[in-house]
């Protein structure tokens, strides 16, 4: 059973859709983060958790949720990009919310570059211990740690906005400079963040932005990093139109006893009640 807490329905309209893309092609470093949404999916079920939210958001109720189940991820990745692409505009087209399980962290970068033919002004918020900023790693500019670079180059986002760093390079930082990246380090942080967007907001979320103490099923450990609740408190207090979402590279196999899929779970809930709370809101505009 993996509902997302009972909160997953059959409907041909729908509010929010999530896609598994199980592809690790380009992690630079441990495989297995392809079978990240098998193991958030399965941490989901409704055995173990319920639909309601911290901001008291019935799932079940207050939105309307399916599960359009995984993209086929085979063959050459330019392939695979563009598939990724083709079927998150077609969530859009519905005029619903994509949540996206990955995977590496590369598959933000056509995800992206779909919200950007369907968004004028976009803004993303991307949590994360790394930039994700460099030209290429090991000859690959399409590498999991390279997305975000490609998003900036492009122009695809008016605003981005990285928190939970602490393993910037020099270069990532001269790449963020550049293009006016507003970068906020874990040694920066020391109250909750009041983050305002004027425009839709995307939000991807490496579970490396977490401390490997509250993730440790993640390839790259790096120390130092936010706590689960310090994340959730961020969401709450979050002032934004949330148009789409990526939860990435978490990986299962380095994951036993599964807090990290179980923490995975928790944001996709948080942000699902607070797409809830906005339509809820626009539905009282309406009346």
């Amino acid at each position: 059973m993996s509902d997302f807490g009972g909160a997953l329905k059959k409907s041909q309209m729908y509010d929010i859709a999530i896609i598994g893309i199980p592809f690790d092609e380009k992690s630079c470093y441990l495989k297995g983060a392809a079978k990240g949404p098998e193991a958030i999916r399965a941490a989901s079920t409704g055995k173990a958790i319920n639909p309601w939210t911290e901001l008291g958001m019935n799932l079940e109720e207050d939105v309307v949720m399916v599960d359009l189940g995984d993209l086929e991820v085979s063959g050459d990745f330019l392939k695979v990009f563009s598939l990724i692409e083709k079927k998150v505009l077609t969530i859009l087209d519905k005029k619903a919310v994509p949540v996206i399980l990955g995977g590496d962290h590369s598959i933000s970068y056509p995800v992206v570059r779909a919200f950007s033919r369907r968004f004028k002004a976009l803004d993303v918020l991307h949590f994360d211990a790394h930039p994700d900023l460099y030209e290429e790693l090991y000859g690959d500019r399409l590498s999991h740690a390279c997305p975000f670079a490609r998003i900036i180059e492009e122009g695809l986002v008016e605003e981005l906005v990285q928190i939970g760093i602490r393993a910037a390079t020099g270069e990532q930082r001269d790449k963020a400079l550049k293009h006016g990246v507003r970068m906020i380090e874990m040694k920066d942080i020391k109250n909750i963040l009041p983050l305002d967007f004027s425009n839709p907001l995307y939000i991807s979320f490496d579970m490396d932005a977490l401390d490997p103490a509250f993730a440790p099923g993640v390839s790259h450990h790096e120390p130092g990093g936010l706590t689960t609740r310090q994340v959730l408190d961020i969401f709450h207090a979050l002032k934004a139109e949330i148009v789409g979402l990526d939860i990435v590279e978490l990986n299962p196999e380095r994951d036993p006893s599964g807090i990290t899929a179980a923490a995975a779970v928790k944001i996709f809930k948080e942000i699902a009640g607070k797409i809830a709370i906005l339509k809820k809101s626009k539905n009282k505009e309406v009346l």
